[in-house]
């Protein structure tokens, strides 16, 4: 149906303001890390600024230490995918194709973990991981972040299989594949939107941990860039607001790309090309 121009015009400014709403903030935060401290203070607010001030990002580029947490946040939060898949992705196909006693138990305890908060468990995990020897270590971060992500994983992933149907099993069953070749010749390949889902809730959950990162890494060479950020810009009594602005434009970098490569698969069919008319 036609729809009149004042409908029309009404609509799109209603998604135009809704867009600067989304928008302002990743401006704001650009704007602010190219410009002084000091001028961010001023009232009333510079949304322009006169001069792009580069000393932040200079500031950043130049400290051996910055770039360290931003090295140490890939290794853990690549890790951590890598660990989730690993395990993820035979747990969902279990589920989801397989019955066996326990199961609706299994998976009310695996979500359950899900529930307890993360400041619950960190003094006693602190005491394990100093008694195992997982302080300061990529290892035991990792298992950390697996731990927490792990659960809705599974059933992200158990919920992508469960649209897949049995027949392409049975069809795989009949020319002779077993169980791993069905899973990652046959089901893999067509829920690559459900693990690219997956891969980028874990790599998130990973790069945003503040609390787990601050608790297990404790030296300053192994501070992942959450902590980073905070202690190295957020003093007592002063902040350097546009240090602090260019880290996290610098910071946010990492998953604009990952977004971006992963964009393809996120809009594709489940099962596009799966059977044949």
């Amino acid at each position: 149906m036609k729809r009149n121009k004042p409908e029309l015009f009404f609509s799109y400014g209603a998604i135009a303001f809704l867009l600067v709403i989304l928008v302002f903030p990743v401006y704001w935060m650009v704007i602010s890390s190219l410009q002084p401290s000091s001028r961010l203070m001023n009232l009333p607010p510079h949304f322009f600024p006169d001069k792009f001030f580069i000393n932040n990002y200079l500031r950043i580029a130049s400290e051996s230490n910055y770039i360290r947490f931003f090295i140490n946040s890939i290794i853990v939060a690549s890790g951590t995918v890598t660990a989730v898949f690993l395990i993820a992705i035979p747990a969902g196909f279990s589920f989801s194709r397989y019955f066996f006693k326990g199961k609706s138990l299994m998976l009310t305890s695996i979500m359950s973990v899900q529930m307890f908060p993360i400041v619950v468990i960190l003094i006693s995990l602190y005491t394990f991981y100093m008694r195992m020897k997982l302080l300061n270590t990529y290892q035991g971060i990792i298992l950390a972040h697996t731990t927490i992500s792990l659960p809705l994983s599974i059933m992200l992933m158990k919920s992508f299989f469960d649209t897949l149907p049995r027949s392409l099993d049975e069809s795989a069953r009949i020319d002779g594949a077993g169980r791993l070749r069905i899973l990652f010749s046959i089901l893999v390949p067509l829920t690559k939107p459900g693990i690219v889902a997956t891969g980028i809730y874990t790599f998130l959950t990973s790069w945003d941990d503040y609390l787990f990162s601050l608790t297990i890494m404790q030296r300053n060479n192994m501070k992942m860039l959450t902590v980073g950020l905070a202690q190295s810009f957020m003093g007592e009594y002063a902040h350097d607001y546009g240090a602090l602005m260019a880290f996290c434009v610098a910071g946010s970098i990492p998953i604009v790309i990952f977004f971006v490569a992963c964009q393809k698969y996120m809009i594709s069919g489940l099962t596009a090309g799966a059977v044949k008319g």
